[in-house]
């Protein structure tokens, strides 16, 4: 059979279901990528948030950090982040996801460690630098190993699954910090302390492991028997071009960033990335301001991060059977306004908390389904590294601003005046998404024009891969 109609039957199949021998194909691949980069997209997220944890357990106390000084150093994550983000998923379309990935676990994994043995205010705030450079790369990198595995419409959910350890991370995160708090005193260490080192001890232990789960390329993955990956290959290039061996080149560098849809992408995430890190770093000083004690602070942060697990997982499994994405971060992102809202509006602990609950579930959700957008839509397979690293690269600005401006104010309300301006970040996430929603639609529709009228150039399947997103017969995922 000839690559032409093995092509041909594998759209059939996708045009109507998954063949047994695909959906056994992507169990496998399945067990193979999701367990591994769940737990280390976890453990990233967990490195990060632990520290609004530790300050609620005496850390700017005992260090002298005032709370300008703390958001400062939640802001120097960011700044290491956004400055290696694209360098990073640079690196690793010329290197091996499989030494490249556990490698950048392994380092941020050593630097969380450090973060428990800071004595000063300089020392947190180059650790903090440190451990965002260090892990700017796996998110980015994980998203784009997706992109060579699976078929467009089904990385959402896997890229959910995924995201799904941000929330998971929040909620074993609290509970680790109620448990871990317990150890002060113990070493002459404080309970903060011990929080930052047990859990980057974790992670280093989990990365070394990682060397030997975490894959290569699809086209040299070891996992599969030489069946398997033909097969994989081929509905891959059926698909779009992640099925083929493609030389990295700077002009993909340079067509990802003069391409519109790329930044609007990235300022979809720059809306909803305020909200995201905002709410996971500040969660336990919000609840705190309700009224709790500490520990009841460290335990209620569990709820609301359980339910945005859930609420991604359904969510974006209607989304992919749907094969939509627009109406659904749109709906996301209205629901955690209602909760921002409720949070500023009422001054019942109980209805403050039911709007932390409503904010989480949207702003987790909302994040899971637009991480995976640039990867649907944007080809080749250079591009597309440089697209999703620069979606988070500019998007984690908003998350630099999140930190700066999240300081209490000295209504009754905790947070009152950067809640407000959460809901304005929230508006501007639906305005970018409307509009990629509109151009894409439209550009799908004027293709759709050219082709029924034999007004499109024919095109080679070389000359149909240079052209990645430009074809006339790519079609964009709304």
């Amino acid at each position: 059979m000839s690559v032409s109609e093995k092509n041909s039957a594998i759209e059939g199949d996708q045009d109507h279901q998954v063949s047994v021998e695909d959906h056994r194909l992507l169990r496998k691949v399945d067990r193979r990528l999701l367990p591994i980069f769940t737990l280390l997209y976890l453990l990233s997220f967990l490195d990060r948030s632990n520290i609004g944890n530790a300050k609620i357990d005496g850390m700017t106390t005992d260090l002298g950090i005032s709370p300008a000084s703390y958001n400062t150093a939640l802001a120097i994550y960011f700044v290491g982040y956004v400055i290696f983000e694209v360098p990073a998923n640079i690196v690793l379309k010329r290197c091996n996801p499989q030494v490249w990935l556990p490698s950048l676990t392994l380092a941020w994994g050593i630097v969380s460690i450090g973060q428990g043995l800071v004595k000063n205010q300089a020392g947190l705030f180059g650790i903090r630098f440190l451990l965002g450079a260090t892990e700017a790369g796996l998110f980015p990198g994980v998203i784009y190993v997706f992109s060579v595995y699976y078929l467009r419409r089904e990385r959402s959910w896997r890229v959910a699954i995924f995201f799904g350890g941000a929330a998971l991370a929040g909620a074993f995160g609290g509970i680790f910090a109620y448990c871990i708090g317990l150890m002060n005193g113990v070493g002459g260490r404080r309970g903060w302390q011990w929080i930052f080192i047990l859990e980057g001890i974790l992670t280093v232990v989990i990365s070394l492991i990682a060397y030997f789960i975490v894959p290569t390329w699809s086209h040299e993955a070891k996992f599969l028997s030489e069946t398997e990956k033909t097969r994989l290959l081929d509905r891959l290039r059926a698909d779009s071009d992640a099925g083929t061996d493609q030389v990295f080149k700077w002009s993909s560098v340079r067509d990802a960033f003069s391409d519109h849809l790329v930044w609007a992408y990235a300022f979809l995430f720059h809306g909803f990335s305020f909200v995201l890190y905002s709410l996971s770093l500040f969660l336990p000083t919000i609840i705190a301001g309700l009224g709790f004690q500490t520990w009841q602070a460290q335990l209620m942060t569990v709820p609301p991060n359980v339910l945005a697990s859930f609420s991604i997982w359904t969510t974006v499994y209607f989304s992919s059977k749907c094969n939509v994405r627009a109406p659904f971060i749109i709906g996301a992102a209205i629901v955690s306004i209602i909760g921002y809202i409720l949070l500023i509006a009422c001054t019942s602990p109980g209805l403050q908390y039911f709007g932390v609950l409503l904010a989480a579930a949207g702003v987790y959700t909302g994040n899971s389904l637009l991480l995976s957008w640039p990867g649907e839509n944007v080809s080749g397979q250079g591009k597309r590294a440089v697209a999703v690293a620069l979606q988070i690269s500019v998007g984690d600005i908003g998350a630099i601003a999140g930190c700066l401006i999240y300081r209490p104010t000295l209504s009754s309300h905790l947070y009152r005046t950067p809640n407000l301006i959460a809901i304005g970040y929230l508006l501007f996430a639906i305005v970018m998404t409307t509009y990629l929603w509109v151009v894409m639609k439209a550009e799908n529709r004027k293709r759709d024009c050219l082709l029924s009228k034999g007004e499109a150039k024919e095109e080679t399947e070389e000359e149909r891969i240079m052209l990645g997103d430009r074809s006339v017969r790519y079609r964009y995922q709304i």
